[in-house]
């Protein structure tokens, strides 16, 4: 039996254009002579619908797409679409109204499976919409029996984990049903280390209940979430013996050998060569898929001639194209010369259309009409803010005159503490490297001048240099001291600690729930560390008002982040740390 997976990059809330897709797919895998197709978790509303759910007119929609597609698929394949199916006995016992289902299509709908187990970590919350299957889902066709698996039914091996599950593991319940293969339906947003995650973990179930596993997810940017797709197929043995393409849509084929009772060998994608080159098209993807599904087709943005704003820019040329991305650079008198030739040196060399609009006078204007307001104090960060609030109003003002998604260029490392200035530099449409720390950034843009925009070795993504040995970002915004400059002399240092510092300091406040105890042991100085989870806390206001950013990590300062504003938890924490009580961070 041949299986296609279907690797689609559905919109959200488009239904008709959803399943046109699963057609499309359906009417390929039919002529590769696939017995069934694979798509993702909800593939025809796309995943997270949210609060879409809550409106019964979407559900029914769905459910009337779903009779149309059954109508329009070729003869003779068998399809697993992703959709939800209303709970009846809802209104009688209190539960949720709906489930997150998978829908057998076959001449029919055959058969109807349910999600088992309902994420509510990070970015999940489908609690708030799903009530829980209960049982194990599977079907026969061609009298081969097929397990079901819904994203997180995968994701609860107690043996994996090393510690005690207190809910079910379907697969392992799968298993002891004796089906032949396993199949799962995701939709799992990429961070850093994820795939390697997901086929390690898989790996351990396959060889653990001797069971083959096809793993069939979704691809593309829906709000802040990037999905990888890196749909994959593991035998008995925990063999890969197929891997889909990372950050784009495709659909391969694996055969199912029924004297073996296994997979067979298929196609599979190498995987990237560093976490940068990864990071790369994630965010590649992450912008186009924003801006187009929000119907914009050019973006401009701010270019101080620093690092974050020339990795912002490259970015978007990568994504939208040169024509399609318009630079302003907009100096004040402490601007220095370097930062306009940078800036200058940047378009050049990503070929996109530049504007420059000093601001001088419009500082000018701004100390006139504050001047008796002002008097008799010293000059600080009310008037330094004033410069970044100038050049945000320009950025929004050109936004909108011309339709354009402003992109904001701050990086997670500032966004942490708060180095940023609402109404000012986070002024936009969509934060493309909010989740990209400081060193990161460095990092990801040796890459693109070694890689020369190339990068894509047949795993997707965009050339943005005709040549592969052209330095897209110019050697002077890498080697140059990061500097706001919003007065004279200053750089970031100036506030910040050096940045190699700072982020091991977030990495391990905010990835790795470390106490300030725990850092200062790991080195670090402890008025630097304390000074630092302060600047964190009293940021969050600003997070808060921040616009959408793109997540690349684990824990990003999106939806999964859902912190109190009005705090004092990192004021009285270190009171319950001592050396006798162990805290859980």
């Amino acid at each position: 039996m041949k299986i296609a997976i279907a690797q689609i990059n559905p919109i959200i809330g488009d239904l008709p254009g959803n399943a046109a897709k699963i057609l499309c797919a359906a009417q390929k895998a039919a002529t590769a002579g696939a017995r069934l197709l694979l798509t993702p978790e909800l593939s025809l509303c796309g995943y997270p619908p949210r609060d879409l759910l809550l409106n019964p007119s979407f559900v029914e929609a769905m459910h009337i797409s779903l009779q149309q597609l059954v109508k329009d698929l070729p003869p003779n394949l068998a399809v697993l679409v992703g959709t939800v199916e209303e709970n009846l006995q809802a209104q009688n016992n209190g539960e949720k109204p709906l489930f997150n289902s998978m829908a057998l299509l076959d001449n029919g709908i055959k058969q109807v499976f349910h999600k088992r187990l309902l994420p509510t970590y990070d970015v999940f919350d489908e609690c708030r919409y799903f009530e829980a299957g209960l049982q194990a889902n599977y079907f026969t066709l061609d009298d081969i029996d097929i397990g079901v698996t819904i994203c997180e039914d995968l994701w609860n091996d107690e043996e994996f984990w090393g510690k005690r599950s207190y809910t079910k593991n379907p697969i392992a319940d799968l298993a002891i049903l004796g089906v032949d293969f396993i199949v799962n339906l995701s939709a799992s947003p990429y961070s850093v280390h994820k795939q390697q995650f997901r086929e390690t973990m898989l790996r351990h179930s396959a060889v653990r209940f001797q069971q083959p596993l096809i793993y069939a997810n979704q691809v593309g940017g829906n709000d802040d979430l990037i999905f990888d797709g890196r749909s994959f197929a593991l035998n008995r043995q925990g063999e890969l013996i197929c891997r889909a393409r990372g950050f784009e849509t495709d659909l391969v084929i694996v055969e199912f050998d029924e004297v073996q009772r296994d997979l067979l060998p298929s196609t599979v994608v190498a995987e990237y060569e560093s976490e940068d080159e990864e990071i790369w098209h994630a965010l590649v993807l992450g912008v186009r898929d924003y801006a187009q599904k929000c119907r914009f087709s050019q973006v401009v943005l701010g270019l101080s001639g620093g690092i974050d704003s020339s990795l912002v820019a490259a970015i978007a040329t990568a994504a939208l194209g040169k024509e399609n991305v318009f630079g302003v650079l907009m100096p004040s008198p402490y601007s220095s010369e370097h930062s306009i030739t940078d800036a200058l040196a940047l378009g050049e060399s990503l070929g996109i259309k530049t504007t420059t609009l000093p601001i001088g006078q419009l500082m000018q204007g701004y100390d006139n009409t504050l001047a008796d307001l002002f008097a008799g104090t010293q000059f600080g960060l009310a008037e330094e803010n004033i410069q970044s609030r100038i050049r945000g109003n320009l950025l929004m003002a050109i936004a909108n005159k011309f339709g354009y998604l402003l992109l904001s260029t701050g990086n997670k490392s500032e966004m942490a503490v708060g180095y940023c200035t609402l109404y000012g530099d986070m002024n936009g449409g969509l934060a493309v490297i909010a989740d990209v720390p400081k060193t990161r950034v460095y990092s990801i843009c040796h890459w693109l001048n070694q890689e020369g925009g190339e990068g894509d070795k047949g795993r997707g993504g965009e050339k943005i240099s005709s040549s592969s040995h052209k330095q897209i970002i110019p050697e002077n915004v890498l080697t140059k001291a990061p500097s706001a400059e919003l007065k004279p002399g200053q750089v970031d240092q100036d506030s910040l600690p050096p940045y190699e510092i700072l982020d091991d300091i977030l990495q391990r406040l905010i990835h790795n729930h470390q106490s300030a105890a725990q850092i200062v042991d790991a080195g670090h100085d402890t008025q630097i560390v304390d000074r630092v989870i302060q600047m964190v806390a009293r940021a969050e206001f600003k997070r808060r008002q921040a616009p959408p950013g793109l997540k690349i990590t684990d824990r990003a300062f999106g939806t999964g982040w859902r912190m109190p504003i009005a705090s004092n938890w990192f004021a009285v924490k270190n009171t319950y740390q001592s050396k006798t009580i162990p805290i859980h961070n």
